[in-house]
């Protein structure tokens, strides 16, 4: 991949539409594979991990056509039981095809995952959920395989933590466990988890409680084909508010679910922001120097971890000093280093970051660590004097659609250049 070249300074001014989720997307696609019949899936957002999670149906037997942001998922042929390494390797997500390969086929080898480098992130908790289900877990060489050994009636599974990967996985598998009923105790309550509840539940599945921490699963016998809708991404939604909070500048942030983002509005309104909601707009305006605040991040409703690189770039310029614990990823603070270079003043003792606001931050050049990082120093980029080179880039086109021409509309000078040879 090439880099970035950001000029530095600009206001941003302007409208902004919100594409789908990416989080509620892949978690869709992988229960797909629970269903035979065509599946159209509108408002997906194209992204490289979404094309990963298409060549991975594709690869196991399912015809796939994307044409703008509509897809279309059909079984085409046997599901093959295995999923290639070099695939499962470039993303998480990736993963939460183990169980639905498994229910549908009696048995699944997918490679350990890969993705964004922010720490560990186990797959224990999906792995002891399964075997709880009845399937046999054995772990060599790199590769899971699920094999379906018994069926139970009544399973609970209490997750240690709320994890959502955790959480979606086994919720879906457990769609397709024809007479066993599946309680999930400590369930994530994320937005993106209700829209996996409510795709299945269209499918003909039976799942109540998403959006709680207790979830219920009644597994029937097949599924249905279905066209459904994704819900706008709360994180693309939060970013473009955060940028144009930090330029000191004003917007309309369009197709945003603003209950989705509750907690993260009332911290953007303690730093002066001013916010009005208007259905699924949000117009955001802020001309002065932010207020610091304090943030801590929590599994939702909480203040979003996917959120906290680019709030940490905000408050690097704010008056007064900001304290923010990361409670999600406990070493989601790689971007810090590379803020500093650009001028922020944050020290890092464990979980905790200590953010001094200063008066502003200069252009350097800087690498993307990981998505939401490299999201944080764009924002960064736009608001410093000067001009930003952000290289290692390819994260950010993960998980933002059209980012380019997204943030140029609103004003934003940036620049795509191609990696030299």
């Amino acid at each position: 991949m090439g880099k970035l070249v950001v000029q530095g300074g600009t206001v941003l001014e302007g409208e902004v539409e919100i594409s789908g989720s990416k989080n509620a997307a892949l978690p869709i696609m992988a229960a797909a594979i629970l269903c035979d019949e065509e599946i159209i899936l509108k408002n997906v957002p194209r992204l490289q991990d979404v094309f990963v999670m298409i060549d991975i149906l594709r690869s196991i037997g399912f015809r796939v056509e994307f044409d703008e942001n509509e897809l279309k998922i059909k079984r085409e042929n046997d599901i093959s039981q295995e999923v290639p390494y070099e695939l499962v390797r470039k993303m998480r997500a990736s993963f939460n095809v183990l169980g639905p390969i498994a229910v549908r086929t009696g048995r699944a080898k997918v490679a350990l995952p890969g993705g964004c480098s922010i720490g560990v992130r186990p797959v224990d908790f999906h792995l002891e959920g399964l075997k709880k289900m009845g399937f046999s877990i054995k772990v060599e060489h790199g590769f899971v395989e699920a094999t379906f050994e018994r069926r139970t009636d009544q399973v609970t599974i209490t997750l240690p933590f709320p994890s959502v990967g955790a959480t979606e996985h086994l919720m879906t598998t457990a769609a397709l466990l024809e007479g066993t009923r599946v309680v999930i105790e400590n369930a994530a309550m994320e937005p993106e988890i209700v829209d996996l509840q409510n795709f299945i539940n269209r499918m003909g599945g039976r799942i109540e409680g998403a959006g709680t921490s207790r979830i219920v699963i009644e597994g029937v016998e097949k599924m249905q084909g279905v066209e459904y809708s994704i819900i706008p991404d709360r994180i693309e939604a939060g970013t473009y508010l955060v940028a144009i909070a930090a330029s000191r500048g004003k917007g309309l942030v369009k197709n945003v679910n603003p209950d989705h983002l509750t907690n993260f509005f009332e911290k953007l309104e303690e730093t002066g922001v001013k916010l009005k909601v208007f259905g699924n707009e949000v117009e955001i305006e802020m001309r002065e120097r932010p207020e610091a605040v304090d943030v801590t991040t929590n599994p939702y409703p909480g203040f979003p971890t996917d959120l906290q690189p680019q709030m940490m770039a905000y408050l690097s310029i704010a008056s007064g000093v900001s304290v923010i614990t990361e409670n999600v990823f406990k070493t989601r603070f790689l971007h810090v280093d590379e803020l500093k270079r650009m001028g922020a003043d944050i020290e890092v003792s464990g979980n905790v970051a200590i953010v001094k606001g200063v008066e502003k931050l200069s252009g350097a050049p800087v690498e993307g660590t990981d998505l939401r990082a490299t999201a944080a120093l764009l924002i960064a980029g736009i608001i410093a004097d000067g001009v930003t080179e952000i290289s290692n880039i390819e994260h950010i086109f993960r998980g933002y659609e059209d980012v380019i021409d997204k943030f140029s509309k609103l004003g934003a000078k940036i620049e795509y250049v191609e990696k030299e040879n």
